[in-house]
């Protein structure tokens, strides 16, 4: 199991991110306003403006205010990182 840290010493297992979305869409705005409503939400931003929404294989939307391409980056790391250890 891999966790990247997704801001304020916040982690997430990399391996159930299934997507790395922009929160700026419509269709991504009522993806998270139904995982509050169902409870699925998960708000890592600390107050702070959400620039990424990660949503995962277990239906659960994590906001953050990490840019996605900052996110991305670290999740390619762990991912190198994982084949040079092999």
């Amino acid at each position: 199991m891999k966790l990247i840290n997704i801001g304020f010493g916040n982690m997430i297992n990399a391996g159930r991110i299934v997507a790395i979305v922009s929160p700026e869409s419509a269709p991504v705005k009522r993806m998270i306003q139904e995982s509050k409503a169902k409870g699925n939400l998960i708000d890592a931003t600390h107050g702070r403006r959400t620039r990424a929404v990660l949503i995962t294989d277990s239906d659960h939307v994590i906001l953050t205010y990490l840019q996605s391409e900052t996110v991305a980056n670290r999740l390619n790391e762990e991912e190198e990182a994982a084949e040079d250890d092999e």
